[in-house]
């Protein structure tokens, strides 16, 4: 096979002997599968991204995924060293899942190293990225799924988004739980997970200034690990 799957199930999926990388389930992740993970990875090393960020990580998914292409990006010639960074910001809350990896000798920041900012995303918009001039070249939104945050941190983060940046959105399968439980647990509870980010991606779409395309398999093959939904934006060029 092309992807090695040992590795993936050590490092990506689980977090080597320890167990399962929480949350792994919404990327529609197993321990051999990656899910929308491997849209994130072939971004980063078709587009050569270099400074990736996470807004919200429950277990360091993402962010390990982020990493990890960089590091291909070096390990076939592209870049003679690592010339990125993986920045991700967390304030730790557990509004929207526990996170596994605060100490600094977990597993995930042990082996992918990645740059912590533990402050809600609109803090760390000023405190940190404003303040040092960062320009991201990818950036995932997934914090706190409520429209109004979700929103915010679309409007803050794409004003210094780089000129080949991309962004991508999680949790925009409105259908999600429909598909794979049914229409009670859709309305009970998923509607809330995804509304938020649904709705500012609409939003974005009318506004014409991105290109969008939104991904979801929960109605290909319906089982219990499906992805709940990702959306890549990048601005149009101007003509």
């Amino acid at each position: 096979m092309i992807l090695n799957l040992d590795f993936i199930k050590k490092y990506i999926t689980n977090n080597g002997d320890e167990g399962e990388v929480p949350f792994r389930w919404s990327h529609g992740s197993t321990d051999y599968h990656i899910g929308d993970g491997i849209l994130i990875y072939s971004l980063i090393y078709y587009l050569r991204l270099k400074t990736c960020v996470c807004l919200g990580s429950g277990g360091g998914f993402i962010p390990r995924i982020m990493t990890q292409a960089r590091l291909d990006l070096v390990k076939d010639g592209t870049f003679t060293y690592d010339k990125g960074i993986t920045i991700v910001v967390d304030d730790m809350s557990g509004r929207w899942g526990e996170t596994d990896w605060e100490s600094k000798d977990s597993f995930f920041r042990k082996n992918f190293r990645p740059t912590v900012i533990v402050e809600t995303s609109e803090d760390a918009y000023f405190s940190y990225f404003v303040k040092h001039g960062i320009k991201i070249d990818y950036l995932h939104i997934d914090a706190n799924h409520n429209y109004p945050f979700v929103k915010k941190d679309f409007e803050l983060y794409s004003k210094i988004l780089s000129k080949n940046g991309i962004i991508t959105m999680h949790d925009t399968d409105i259908d999600y739980a429909n598909n794979i439980w049914g229409k009670d647990n859709y309305e009970k509870e998923y509607f809330n997970f995804t509304g938020g980010p649904t709705k500012v991606v609409k939003e974005i779409t009318k506004g014409g200034e991105f290109e969008v395309l939104n991904l979801s398999n929960s109605d290909i093959v319906k089982r219990d690990k499906n992805s709940t939904g990702i959306t890549i934006l990048k601005r149009k060029k101007n003509k």
